[in-house]
């Protein structure tokens, strides 16, 4: 398993580096309004907005950090435990944010760029690609959830039966008893890897959007657009961070594991601050560009089906048929509650980001 997270960490800053790579890319396209229509801003207030960018980047380093690690240090409280119900509110809570974040913060924005006026003439013009990269972004996420998972099992279980070969011709008479723990352990090994599938692929769609919302406030020159969007994206982080590591430490991973993922969710968007900062001022950076557009229109909508599909199918679905839960009813309404909390608390930030 440690070879496993390595390789997938590995791969997640492959798509990171390639992000940035395609948001290069844009740095030198045409713009789709000309360059009368761009606000033009005075020294004064440049360097007002690079003032404020650059506290953005320490604000939005904190929310991240503290949301992302409390779920972590939480592991340590009794009350926090998986085998505690409140356990199953604050998980559903985490699950309501990341699903809004998905439908309401990220979905929206994908449909309203790849149906922007400058792509009339393109595909994206003549087909909803927002949805359809949506609903691909999910499908791929089901694959890979899948068959991970399975590829994971029967590597572990050839291990298991070939423990059980040497035991049985060493304690024929406990073939039975070895049977049944073996296959307890094999279930408990084969939900601790889905664990840590989730919480990986959770991560590299958490993280694409972080990087496209860092480098969309860091490439604004307006201090009206900019002094909202701290506020608002400072409580975006922490509640994503919040939602992240619940599932970090349902993956019981290495410690080593865990401080790496939660650093780079925390890094990702005040990096991706830095990136908007370099393109606005040295590189001609037109947001407004065709390609722009297109890259950013699709890459959150592949951020929306993986977020949509993870919080649905890995998280919720899980718990809500989980029996413990149905066979109490105040445990069952209390965890909905937290779940319409959770989905609440993120639809209010729309109102400004």
């Amino acid at each position: 398993m440690s070879e496993f997270n390595f390789c997938f960490s590995t791969n997640m800053l492959r798509v990171y580096v390639m992000l940035v790579i395609c948001m290069h890319v844009c740095c030198a396209s045409s713009d789709c309004t000309s360059h009368d229509e761009h606000d033009v801003v005075s020294q004064e207030e440049a360097e007002k907005a690079t003032t404020l960018k650059l506290g953005s980047i320490a604000l939005l380093l904190v929310a991240g950090g503290v949301g992302v690690s409390l779920p972590l240090i939480g592991k340590k409280i009794p009350a926090l435990q998986p085998e505690n119900d409140i356990f199953f509110m604050v998980k559903a809570f985490a699950a309501g944010v990341i699903l809004c974040t998905g439908f309401v913060h990220i979905l929206p924005d994908a449909f309203e760029r790849l149906s922007s006026p400058c792509l009339e003439n393109t595909a994206a013009g003549k087909f909803p690609f927002a949805g359809f990269v949506a609903m691909l972004s999910a499908m791929g996420t089901l694959m890979i959830d899948t068959f991970a998972t399975a590829y994971y099992k029967r590597q572990h279980s050839m291990g298991t039966k070939q423990v059980n070969v040497v035991e049985d011709e060493e304690h024929a008479g406990h073939v039975h008893v070895h049977t049944h723990a073996s296959h307890g352990h094999s279930h408990g090994s084969t939900e601790l890897i889905r664990r840590r599938i989730v919480s990986q692929v959770l991560e590299i769609g958490i993280v694409v959007h972080s990087v496209i919302i860092g480098i969309s406030l860091g490439a604004s020159q307006s201090i009206d657009t900019i002094k909202p969007l701290m506020a608002a994206l400072s409580f975006h982080q922490f509640f994503e961070g919040l939602g992240l590591g619940g599932c970090i430490s349902l993956a019981e991973l290495q410690s080593k594991s865990t401080v790496i993922m939660a650093t780079f969710f925390s890094v990702t968007a005040p990096v991706g601050i830095g990136i908007g900062m370099g393109m606005s001022s040295g590189l001609g950076y037109r947001r407004e560009s065709k390609e722009a557009i297109m890259v950013e229109g699709m890459l959150n909508a592949a951020s929306a089906g993986i977020l949509i599909y993870m919080s649905l199918v890995d998280l919720l679905a899980p718990d809500f048929v989980n029996p413990r839960l149905q066979s109490n009813l105040w445990l069952h309404l209390a965890a909905f509650l937290s779940l319409l909390l959770g989905a609440a608390s993120m639809s209010l930030l729309a109102i400004w980001a």
